[in-house]
């Protein structure tokens, strides 16, 4: 099996079916003088076909620095699992083209998204990071997958 097949293997199994996955999501930020600062978070996220999917809040600080570096880092909490994305805002949840993926963003996160999201806001929205590079390391070491989707 090549690698590419073994990190979506193990991506399926460790965060698919409609898991609620803790991810570590990192975004970065300019300063006023030029320095770059980034930015670390744990999200809740639905893990599907490459993608992460994550509900939140269009106004965060998290979606303003995405508005202007949309390249994030991840890191699958407990799974050794990172790699790096793209992240894009899909927009309302409440929008018909959104209706399968907030389907099952209610479904995995099922015990606190009525409680975590206002659907009825048009900011609350889902946003999706669609992994290009990955590394998957078990057995402390023993065992390394890479993935670049970048490379040609």
């Amino acid at each position: 099996m090549e690698h590419r097949e073994k990190v979506f293997e193990i991506l399926n199994e460790s965060c698919g079916n409609c898991k609620d996955n803790i991810v570590a999501l990192s975004t970065i930020s300019a300063r006023e003088d030029g320095s770059i600062l980034p930015f670390v978070r744990e999200v809740d996220a639905l893990y599907e076909d490459g993608i992460f999917y994550i509900t939140t809040w269009a106004k965060s600080n998290k979606m303003r620095q995405i508005e202007k570096n949309y390249n994030v880092a991840f890191s699958v909490n407990l799974e050794g699992i990172t790699g790096h994305g793209i992240a894009e805002n899909l927009g309302w949840v409440l929008e018909a083209d959104n209706a399968n993926i907030r389907t099952k963003l209610r479904e995995a996160f099922s015990n606190w998204y009525d409680e975590a999201n206002n659907e009825e806001d048009e900011n609350c929205i889902i946003l999706s990071v669609k992994i290009r590079q990955c590394e998957i390391v078990k057995d402390h070491g023993a065992i390394r997958y890479s993935l670049n989707l970048d490379e040609a």
